[in-house]
């Protein structure tokens, strides 16, 4: 808990991240035998895994569209439209064509491969996101990695569902794609959009539009983002939609509501506080993973060919097809193609789907996942930091500056 909050302060200036310093404390602490944590294979504990990593970006998701101060619109949010409709689809089509091709996977695993793989994570990409609510650091490469991580979690989903159907259905046998298509895409997607923005209204309305004397925003207790995140998240399952949509159009909605409060840093910096704790703590225990071995024992020159692919040329390509025509810097389009973190979702859904269907060599699906996770988390935490301030002084802009007044102007 110390960490969480001193690392991110030390690490500011560094090419290196909280999540690279996690993984390797739950290396460590696997291996040195000082302590009592386990070192397991996810595999043999699905339950708990599908539901820490579920709580983890359910938060992460209500603190990113807590974050956006520019309203939703399609000419506004046209970067994050076609990255969704573009380059989500090319990039797990991509994906699966590569693990069954080159992994020798079926189709249903290597379809699962790549919705698990398609969606950038919103817990891991907080160096490439916008600043917290009113600060001014909304360029269009944060914007566009922040919305696009918050809604790709959720618009993922239906192909993880299609394959779950794949899995239970073999053969020739096709006639789920009727009941897929009108309930995991066109009901569990509405339903995630309407309860997300009702939800959101009716938060809003008491939070910021009653009396001032009762409102929830009188309080300035951050406490309530979780209430927000739950009370969305659980209405949405209950119907079976798409909680991680809700989510994080129940952010929007309520940002919507009211966008000028200092209410909405309260919330955002509870939630971030709490994101940052979980994700340290999962991330610790996906060290210990590493370090207990079982998955990496099926990590091949294959594995990594996959991995290196996925990284290197999957997701920059769909993301650099998605942005042509966009009237934005080359640079900056190529920022945002290439910086698509994996991470906790995709474990996510790879926990969920395993523990509804069975799936052909699910373990070297699990493998794969595991290596592009750990080689994302390296790779785009040493690279990230370098890359932004970069940018920032191209575009005549040093984030750290209002950090530093604040720093001053509160000693």
């Amino acid at each position: 808990m110390l960490l969480t909050t001193w690392l991110p302060l030390v690490l500011r200036r560094m090419p290196l991240s909280l999540p690279i310093c996690c993984i390797i404390i739950g290396i460590s602490l696997a291996w040195l035998h000082l302590t009592m944590l386990p070192r397991t294979n996810p595999l043999a504990n699905l339950r708990l895994t599908e539901h820490m990593t579920e709580v983890v970006v359910i938060v992460a998701l209500m603190g990113a569209g807590l974050k956006l101060d520019r309203p939703i619109g399609w000419k506004r949010w046209i970067i994050t439209w076609r990255l969704l409709g573009i380059g989500m689809p090319l990039s797990i089509a991509a994906i699966a064509v590569l693990g069954w091709y080159i992994l020798g996977l079926k189709p249903a695993s290597a379809l699962l491969l790549g919705a698990a793989l398609a969606p950038t994570d919103p817990v891991l990409a907080s160096d490439v996101q916008v600043g917290p609510p009113q600060t001014g650091q909304k360029d269009e490469i944060r914007f566009a990695l922040t919305s696009e991580a918050g809604l790709n979690d959720g618009l993922s989903f239906p192909f993880v569902m299609a394959a779950i159907a794949l899995a239970t259905n073999p053969g020739s046998n096709f006639e789920w794609i009727g009941r897929w298509l009108a309930i995991d895409v066109l009901w569990r997607l509405v339903a995630g959009l309407a309860v997300g923005w009702a939800i959101g209204r009716i938060l809003g309305y008491f939070t910021f539009r009653l009396p001032v004397s009762r409102r929830i925003a009188k309080t300035g207790d951050g406490l309530a983002a979780l209430g927000f995140t739950f009370i969305s998240y659980g209405a949405t399952e209950l119907i079976h939609g798409y909680g991680f949509v809700a989510v994080f159009v129940t952010a929007l909605t309520l940002r919507a509501v009211e966008r000028h409060s200092d209410y909405h840093s309260e919330l955002h910096d509870f939630g971030e506080q709490i994101e940052r704790l979980l994700m340290m703590l999962l991330l610790v225990f996906f060290g210990a993973a590493l370090a207990e071995g079982t998955l990496f024992l099926l990590v091949d020159r294959w594995v990594v060919l996959v991995a290196v692919l996925v990284l290197a040329i999957a997701r920059p390509l769909a993301g650099w097809i998605s942005l042509l025509g966009c009237r934005h810097p080359q640079a900056e389009k190529i920022i945002i193609s290439v910086f698509g973190i994996r991470g906790l979702g995709s474990i996510y859904y790879l926990a969920y789907a395993s523990g509804i269907a069975r799936f052909e060599g699910i373990e070297t699906v699990w493998a794969t996942v595991f290596l592009i996770i750990l080689m994302s988390i390296v790779v785009h935490g040493i690279t990230v930091t370098p890359v932004m301030r970069w940018i920032d002084r191209r575009r005549g802009v040093d984030p750290l500056k209002p950090m530093a007044a604040s720093v001053e102007n509160g000693l």
